[in-house]
């Protein structure tokens, strides 16, 4: 019979993915099955399964982490925001519609058979369910209805220990007042705390530890020092993409409003050849960018106009009379094209809008979405990936597609090769097509193996996790399910 725990935050950022992670390969590398759940998420960092289905890309390395393929029930509901006020929603992988937060309030309810579904499945296979909440228990003005957090736990009769982050100061109003706004039943569901990304001297902490432990009864179950190498793991939210190396050729980045897969820049921040450096909205693209990369987006028209409204249009157009690179994925390479249209209004409002006009081609958006691992050839060199998008593309400029996915040519470039556009996420996770891409950008591209560095840093931080919090009594916590 499995087991399970669910790891809650005191906020969102306070590193429950990662923490979640870490005790997959850790409870793994003792012999146990471990899958991960999350049952709602929101994020436009999509991972894609082996079906076709799309979960959160913390997922897919909760998942690695364990030592299993992702699966879609590792993350029933997936709120993908196309909007401020509105998102498309993944049920069980699949695209079920798109609604404004005010509706999803009264609808979230119907997801929990999903949820509690998909949560039986897993429990079904494994040893150990390790759960992660979203955002923080203590919005107890979203507690009618949960599927995220109480909700779900109370529902399936799951233990949780509540996270607190250090890092951001306040940790001890941030669990003592979580303790202090939730409801009986609810408080009865916690069976410990622990205290993430703590820097200095541990023992200055001890009296903290104890304070918190006095004040809520729960158990201490460890103060986790800050993981140094987090950064070489693919982050789920944009903003973790600080610049990280100092190498020659720089990457500019422009950070879209509604930017999806930026997973996409991971290998890259491990090249010390480079530096990715991303630009908010405010500030002009760097004039000494070598590349600027346009990544993916979630509403492609939208963040079109976005793009312009920065003057980035301009600064582009300047980068690419001086000899620059141009680089587009996805919705990137959607931007690149002379127009966009959305006839039916599916990421959006209906509307059609002039393109960057850097690629001979155009694109309009259809329901039919293309959801799916790929392996095929970028540059003659062997590449692996996925397509997560709407849309078809065509024109001139797709005659010189530059990468071929099961004997087809896909993507587009200019006649002088130095603006190219892909549909294929992940082609820089490929070690032989980014070393020879950034070669000819004039980067050394020495970095280490970007998956074997991956695979090296999710040990680190089992090591690190075994050494600072209590994993036999937090296996001891979990209960049966």
């Amino acid at each position: 019979m499995a087991r399970a725990l669910m790891i809650q935050g005191t906020g969102s950022d306070v590193g429950k993915s990662t923490l979640v992670a870490g005790l997959a390969r850790a409870f793994a590398r003792q012999g146990l099955r471990v899958r991960p759940f999350k049952p709602q998420n929101m994020s436009n960092n999509a991972a894609v399964t082996a079906d076709g289905g799309e979960i959160g890309r913390a997922q897919a390395l909760q998942a690695r982490a364990a030592g299993v393929a992702p699966s879609v029930h590792m993350n029933p509901v997936l709120l993908k925001p196309e909007s401020d006020t509105g998102a498309q929603v993944i049920v069980q992988g699949r695209r079920a519609g798109s609604l404004l937060a005010a509706d999803w309030m009264g609808k979230k309810p119907d997801q929990l058979p999903a949820v509690m579904d998909s949560f039986a499945r897993l429990a079904a296979e494994a040893d150990l369910v390790l759960v992660e909440g979203a955002g923080s228990p203590a919005e107890t003005n979203l507690r009618a209805g949960d599927i995220a957090n109480m909700g779900f736990a109370a529902a399936a009769g799951v233990p949780v220990v509540l996270v607190g982050d250090i890092d951001r100061g306040g940790v001890i109003a941030q669990l003592v007042g979580t303790h202090a706004v939730l409801a009986p039943g609810d408080l009865s569901m916690i069976r410990g705390f622990a205290v993430n990304k703590f820097r200095g001297d541990p023992r200055l902490f001890d009296a903290g530890m104890d304070e918190i432990a006095r004040r809520t009864g729960w158990a201490p179950l460890g103060l986790v020092p800050w993981f140094r190498d987090m950064w070489k793991l693919p982050a789920e939210d944009a903003v973790d993409h600080v610049r990280r190396n100092a190498g020659a050729v720089k990457v500019a980045v422009p950070l879209l409003s509604r930017i999806a897969n930026f997973d996409d820049l991971d290998p890259l921040r491990l090249e010390p050849g480079i530096s990715v450096e991303i630009v908010p909205p405010g500030r002009p693209l760097p004039g000494d960018a070598t590349l600027v990369l346009i990544p993916g987006s979630k509403a492609t028209l939208a963040d079109l106009a976005f793009f312009r409204a920065q003057g980035w249009d301009v600064d582009l157009a300047a980068h690419r009379r001086r000899g620059g690179h141009v680089l587009g994925l996805c919705g990137g390479y959607q931007m690149l094209g002379r127009s966009v249209a959305d006839p039916e209004g599916i990421e959006g409002p209906a509307g059609a809008a002039a393109g960057l006009g850097l690629l001979d081609v155009d694109t309009v958006m259809s329901p039919q979405k293309q959801v799916g691992a790929r392996v095929g050839l970028a540059d003659g060199v062997p590449v692996t990936g996925y397509e997560i998008h709407i849309g078809r593309t065509e024109g001139p400029d797709r005659a010189r597609g530059w990468v071929t996915l099961d004997g087809a040519p896909e993507g587009a470039q200019s006649a002088d090769g130095r603006v190219r556009g892909t549909y294929l996420h992940g082609i820089f996770g490929s070690d032989g097509f980014r070393r020879g891409y950034l070669a000819r950008l004039g980067a050394s591209a020495d970095g280490p193996d970007y998956e074997a560095e991956v695979e090296r840093t999710l040990d680190a931080l089992a090591d690190h996790l075994a050494r600072h919090m209590d994993l036999p009594r937090l296996l001891s916590l979990a209960a049966a399910v």
